[in-house]
């Protein structure tokens, strides 16, 4: 039933994927990283054209804007970002492109990017509100119950596990899954 009510529906993330349309973020469980799928491709894409590029968000926007944050380990140039651009060009047909530096509110996406910036704030949001008592477990994702939506916590990296990010809020330490972060970036003291 649910099939034929969503067959004749597309969404512009669709892309190749078939006719199902996948999240901005999702979790790729033999990672413990939150990366989207098309966040992926264009890793593939980019790396075989440098393979220092590192994206660390792409994300569809308004349905039809890809907006893509990179990095580079001679850091990130007007005339890097042009290249990349350039490199995109499947991507250009079906999206507005944007391409640009991380800035200071850079996206964190793998457990990797956790660690580097320990001791950093960083705000977090989650799928569901988390409860931070002991025992605590996952509730409803985002749109499973209209009443009921993620959290925000901004603190600082103390601590980023393969499974989960420790992070000092203004009450005290939560531990948060990967599982359950829907986006997270550094903050600007």
């Amino acid at each position: 039933m649910l099939d034929a009510q969503l067959s004749g529906r597309r969404h512009p993330a669709d892309f190749p994927h078939g006719r199902w349309a996948l999240p901005t973020f999702l979790l790729n469980a033999t990672e413990n990283t939150l990366i989207s799928e098309i966040q992926i491709q264009i890793q593939q894409d980019l790396a075989a054209y440098d393979d220092g590029i590192e994206v660390l968000l792409a994300e569809v926007v308004g349905g039809s804007t890809l907006r893509v944050y990179i990095d580079h380990p001679d850091g990130v140039t007007l005339t890097l970002c042009e290249r990349v651009t350039t490199a995109l060009v499947g991507w250009r047909e079906r999206y507005a492109l944007e391409v640009s530096s991380p800035g200071p509110q850079r996206p964190l996406t793998r457990p990797a990017d956790f660690r580097r910036f320990l001791g950093h704030r960083a705000r977090v949001r989650t799928h569901a509100v988390i409860d931070e008592t002991p025992g605590w477990a996952p509730g409803p994702r985002r749109g499973d119950r209209p009443d009921r939506r993620g959290h925000s916590f901004t603190g600082e990296l103390l601590s980023a596990s393969d499974s989960e990010v420790t992070l000092a809020v203004a009450d005290g330490v939560i531990a948060i899954p990967y599982s359950e972060i829907r986006r997270s970036n550094l903050v600007e003291v």
